[in-house]
């Protein structure tokens, strides 16, 4: 069993983001699904979805600007991993992540913010039982220690 990524967006305003998501999961080969249910207007939506998923292998990404209460209700609801990837919002100067951290006691959801961050992490999760997503995941990091020591030798010959 492979696993896969259930990213729960909470509403049609966050699917741009989820696409960004979308395409750093692809990198690692993952399978994701893509679900709208909000924990505020729709809690019982979101009741059905992790029902939906409770016998599989999977990691539940949750993705909710403003007051993100999604993550944390997924996360109560769960056993499953859950990765916050709220997407950040000049309107209120990063204000609105605070409701991504500030979660209440017995919630373990993970927050990242960049959607990068969040395949990454999720890929390494999937990967504890899967050795080809290991390796995906370490010939990732190479790739991006690569590029750091290439920024070097770029830099150095500018002297």
């Amino acid at each position: 069993m492979k696993g896969k990524v259930v990213v729960l967006m909470g509403s049609e305003r966050d699917l741009e983001f989820c696409r960004e998501i979308a395409k750093h999961l692809k990198t690692f080969g993952l399978d994701y699904t893509f679900h709208v249910a909000s924990a505020h207007k729709t809690p019982e939506r979101v009741l059905n979805v992790l029902k939906e998923y409770e016998k599989e292998k999977v990691v539940y990404m949750t993705v909710a600007g403003r007051s993100n209460a999604l993550s944390a209700f997924v996360d109560a609801h769960t056993t499953k991993p859950v990765i916050a990837c709220p997407p950040y919002s000049e309107k209120f100067s990063g204000a609105d992540i605070i409701s991504s951290l500030r979660v209440p006691s017995g919630i373990g959801s993970v927050v990242t913010i960049e959607p990068e961050g969040a395949a990454i992490a999720a890929a390494k999760i999937l990967a504890l039982e899967n050795s080809e997503l290991a390796k995906r995941v370490r010939e990732y990091q190479q790739a991006k220690k690569l590029e750091i020591e290439k920024a070097e030798d770029s830099v150095k010959k500018l002297k």
